[in-house]
């Protein structure tokens, strides 16, 4: 026997009935996104390495120790598994001029990968839902993303979800911040750890969030990149503060809260569930420089990720009741004989919009079961009717729809040319 191939370890199959999470998951974001006047864009999973090297930063985690990256062995070109997929959304619009127009509202939903531990919340091929407004340079389109996302989680049923709010400026304020930043550093080197030594001139505002109790009163008493804003950035934020309040969101404000990637400015944000140690479910901001950075056009931008497995996660913890998909009927067939006609009808209630579940046996040597085993699948299917194509009922040219839960109705024979009133049986 051959050995038993077993999928990558933090690279998980998603089977039905979990699926259909998933699926209700996906379609509560498609008809959202909708309402929004957001347009979905996919992009290629394999992208130039580079795009994320100059994108992401060259000493962010993701860079470093995450991306999965190879070179192509027919051309020697360096190509990475998205670890993301904000620096491709901005690739394709630079790319396809597609801001000529004018600014362009965006989402995304696909799997992204990360070369990490696989634990709660993290795992070596993940999936993203995501948000992209391109184009707009206004606080008020912050705000908005930041309401599509709470939004959702209303519309999904989850609860207790804080909302914590930064902002980190522009550039030139970020390089005063930074000096100052890293001068107090560089006086408590004897509580940081080797990571944050690491950084300290590459990346000090990583040390910022840092998780270590040791290093957490040095930290709260850095220098406060707030402090730093000039008006204009300052009333950017108000302004955000300003919509969200009005639209009763409650939110902190971090001024801690940096986010992973080095191409935000101004607002940033995190949505999370509630409690200590609470799981990070959405995070994003600003990137007004990214398309230049990465060969475009210069133009503003904002959006946002969401972890769709911690979303999942979080709607089991919160007992949320995803409902599964169920045929409207199951077809009892007794025997194969009837299998043309039987199929002839099915298929016109299928076209007219009705969900019926074929009977098929496992072994079709043995022919198409007993009623017993028949009703009994049907049973298990969570089908409302059974639709009985028996002999009898075959030879008057009619199908008996017989209600298989409470509240269903009496059986009933209707003409199997009859597919109106089939259809309304089955409702």
């Amino acid at each position: 026997m051959s050995e038993k191939l077993v999928a990558i370890k933090g690279m998980n199959d998603i089977l039905p009935p979990d699926s259909a999470r998933w699926e209700w998951l996906e379609d509560k974001v498609r008809s959202l996104m909708a309402r929004y006047a957001y347009r979905n864009i996919r992009t290629p999973i394999v992208e130039p390495t580079p795009l994320f090297v100059r994108g992401l930063g060259e000493v962010t985690d993701i860079v470093e120790k995450e991306m999965y990256s190879f070179e192509d062995k027919l051309n020697g070109d360096k190509l990475t598994l998205r670890p993301e997929n904000t620096a491709g959304v901005v690739r394709a619009v630079a790319e396809h001029s597609m801001l000529y127009e004018g600014g362009k509202r965006l989402y995304y939903m696909g799997p992204m990968f990360r070369h990490e531990r696989p634990q709660r919340g993290r795992y070596r091929q993940f999936h993203q839902i995501g948000a992209e407004a391109l184009g707009f340079s206004g606080a008020e389109v912050d705000a908005e993303l930041i309401l599509l996302a709470d939004q959702l989680w209303k519309e999904l049923g989850i609860k207790d979800v804080r909302l914590e709010l930064n902002s980190l400026g522009q550039p030139e304020e970020r390089k005063a911040h930074r000096a100052a930043l890293i001068a107090y550093l560089e006086q408590h080197t004897d509580v940081m750890d080797e990571e944050a030594k690491r950084r300290l001139h590459s990346n000090p505002l990583r040390i910022l969030d840092t998780k270590n109790p040791a290093m957490q009163a040095m930290v709260n008493a850095a220098p406060n990149l707030m402090d730093y804003l000039g008006e204009a950035s300052l009333a950017h934020f108000r302004q955000v503060k300003a919509i969200l309040t009005a639209n009763n969101v409650n939110f902190t404000i971090n001024s801690r809260l940096v986010r992973g990637m080095d191409y935000y400015n101004l607002t940033v944000f995190e949505f999370a569930s509630a409690g200590p140690g609470g799981l990070a479910i959405c995070g994003g901001g600003r990137y007004d420089y990214l398309i230049e950075m990465i060969g475009g056009k210069a133009a503003p931008a904002v959006g946002w990720g969401i972890g769709m497995e911690r979303v999942l996660a979080l709607l089991e913890e919160q007992g949320v009741t995803v409902p599964q998909p169920v045929p409207d009927a199951y077809a009892v067939i007794p025997d194969a004989a009837a299998l043309p006609v039987a199929y002839s009808c099915i298929q016109a209630l299928r076209a007219s919009g009705a969900s019926v579940q074929m009977h098929a046996p496992a072994n079709s040597a043995e022919g198409m079961g007993s009623f017993k085993s028949q009703f009994k699948k049907a049973d298990g299917s969570g089908a409302k009717f059974a639709l009985i194509f028996g002999g009898d009922e075959l030879a008057a040219g009619k199908v008996a729809v017989k209600p298989l839960r409470e509240g269903g109705g009496e059986q009933q024979l209707i003409a199997l040319s009859d597919i109106g009133a089939l259809v309304t049986a089955l409702r």
